[in-house]
């Protein structure tokens, strides 16, 4: 079996990152993988991780054939590129920006997108026909509170400082992208107020429909290329150990999320699909820490995880990647 992959909005970080895995990937044969500001030229002159590796080169348009169409596209424009072009019924759709992962925006367009975090939603997942990709600081988040939420355990305020790498920012330039301002330089941004509080606080409330704590957030910039580091902690009547035992049973099937005994970092999950977690007890807080690589399982990873479970593969299918530690 073979599954004909499209990719629209190829140029910018995501795509890249969906090349590198699929072209491993055994079951995955790239297709089309639109640019309009690129047609013509081999993929390798915008991804150049990618010289040797391949001879693509980016397209105009899409075959139409396409089993599945991942779409690599910035925040609000999926829903008009979708208006703009019609894809068959039978064409999966997984869509990396955040214009359907609200329930309130689920349904567009004659199609049902299903939120596609898989340690959540594993099951709707492999129903569906359409796929909102969670966000990265969404993801980290999530993967530290879902056991508490699943227990009834979220009983108090959520407090949240994450930092995420500079990719996590985009391709396009802009002040705080630049070296020069991010080199040796750490800075908050949209603190209480980041666009992915809705998608975590819709997940929670699936699991723990009563929840009334309220979440706050600080994100932070980090002056590195990618990965996220999250710290939650909570008020909690678990013991360090009944809460280890609690997240250790919740993930017993996630293959890619661990709750190690030991603390964790960053370096641990680049250029990885997993998400590590560690989990500590301090008075009555509860802390929980969570890393993944904003880029894989934040985005890029999660996609081909999602594709698996959608086309009934092991969700493991050509995700087996290596961090590097030094």
């Amino acid at each position: 079996m073979k599954i004909k992959v499209g990719i629209v909005g190829g140029a910018g970080y995501t795509a890249g990152e969906l090349v590198r895995i699929l072209l491993h990937h055994e079951y995955a044969e790239l297709g089309a993988i639109v640019s309009s500001s690129n047609a013509g030229n081999p993929i390798y002159q915008v991804h150049d991780d990618l010289v040797g590796e391949t001879d693509l080169v980016f397209a105009s348009e899409l075959a139409g054939d396409e089993d599945v169409v991942f779409l690599c596209l910035g925040h609000g424009n999926s829903k008009a590129w979708l208006t703009k072009h019609e894809l068959p019924e039978t064409t999966h759709i997984i869509d990396l920006s955040n214009d359907f992962r609200l329930e309130a925006d689920a349904e567009f367009e004659g199609r049902e997108f299903v939120y596609g975090l898989p340690e959540l939603n594993r099951s709707q997942i492999q129903q569906a026909q359409s796929i909102a990709n969670p966000g990265c600081f969404a993801t980290a988040i999530q993967l530290a509170l879902l056991p508490l939420a699943q227990a009834g355990k979220l009983t108090d305020d959520v407090h949240v400082s994450a930092i995420t790498g500079s990719t996590g920012a985009g391709q396009s330039l802009s002040e705080t992208v630049h070296f020069s301002w991010r080199t040796n330089n750490v800075s908050i941004y949209k603190p209480f107020t980041h666009q992915h509080l809705g998608e975590i606080g819709e997940s929670l409330a699936q699991l723990q429909p009563q929840l009334e704590s309220a979440m706050h957030f600080i994100p932070y910039r980090g002056n590195f290329s990618r990965g996220i580091f999250a710290s939650v902690y909570t008020p909690s009547d678990l013991t360090q150990e009944e809460a280890r035992e609690l997240y250790q049973k919740f993930y017993a099937d996630a293959p890619f999320t661990t709750v190690s005994d030991k603390e964790i970092h960053l370096k641990q999950v680049v250029n990885t699909n997993k998400c590590l977690l560690h989990v500590q007890k301090f008075g009555k807080q509860l802390l929980i820490t969570s890393v993944i690589d904003n880029l894989v399982k934040g985005a890029s990873g999660q996609a081909v995880q999602n594709m698996n479970l959608l086309f009934g593969l092991p969700e493991t299918t050509g995700l087996g990647l290596k961090a590097g530690l030094f």
